[in-house]
């Protein structure tokens, strides 16, 4: 080979190296551990995207595990956070979203050629690695940018995690308040059921007027009233919640 060959192939590693470097990457595993660490009061360091079917099944594992058992608020986060399919997706789309951002950063593939020619006796091999100067110039800036991007979708990230856990535990709220609320709906009907059948016997051996027996039909009239609305908000909370965990 000529020897002015030589500078160029030696060119060759600085090149690459000027194009790899200052590069953005998308550590998806790195940016799910900076979200555990900045909503450790939220996911408990759980958060995981389940890449392979091994994960998926462990994780479905986990979250009969807990179906098994009494929901308490903690229980519902972590069943949200072992088969929540929108979490799951929220995941999935930021893991697309950063991976975006950072090939955004990177220098577009090198052209590599490969050309060999005979001159009389004398065989030359020319082998040519070509970069985009434009490219290569502006690198600098669109490493920045790709970094600004992905450490943004860092943060979107981090913000929807704690949007879907929060929407979690408020569902759970408002399930078990729903649910408290029934039974004490329940006991006030029962109780007025009672009464009004008491008035109903204590008018007919003349006991109580008909003023007083309806009254209590009034009362146990709106008992039964209450009782019906306990129970459709009853079933509205559990619904949400179910929604809200990514069981329907």
């Amino acid at each position: 080979m000529p020897a002015a060959a030589r500078p160029r192939a030696a060119l060759l590693p600085l090149l690459a190296a000027l194009a790899l470097a200052g590069c953005a990457s998308a550590d998806l595993d790195g940016q799910l551990a900076a979200a555990n660490r900045d909503a450790a009061g939220f996911t408990g360091g759980k958060l995981a995207l389940a890449r392979t079917d091994a994960e998926r099944t462990r994780m479905q594992a986990e979250a009969d595990r807990l179906l098994a058992a009494p929901l308490d608020q903690a229980g519902a986060v972590q069943l949200a956070l072992a088969g929540s399919p929108a979490l799951q997706a929220a995941l999935a789309e930021h893991w697309s979203a950063s991976a975006s951002a950072a090939q955004g950063g990177r220098i577009a593939n090198p052209m590599f050629s490969f050309e060999r020619t005979r001159l009389g006796g004398e065989l030359e091999i020319v082998r040519t690695l070509s970069f985009g100067l434009f490219e290569l110039l502006l690198l600098p800036a669109r490493a920045a940018v790709a970094e600004r991007r992905v450490a943004a979708s860092q943060l979107q990230l981090t913000a929807e995690v704690v949007r879907q856990i929060t929407e979690v535990r408020q569902a759970w709220v408002r399930a078990v308040a729903a649910r408290q609320n029934l039974a004490y709906a329940t006991q006030v009907h029962d109780s007025a059921e009672a009464s009004a059948e008491l008035a109903r016997r204590m008018q007919a051996v003349g006991n109580w007027n008909r003023l007083t027996r309806a009254r209590q039909q009034l009362f146990y009239a709106d008992a039964a009233t209450q009782l019906a609305l306990a129970r459709q908000a009853e079933l509205a909370t559990r619904e949400a919640l179910v929604r809200a965990l990514g069981l329907d």
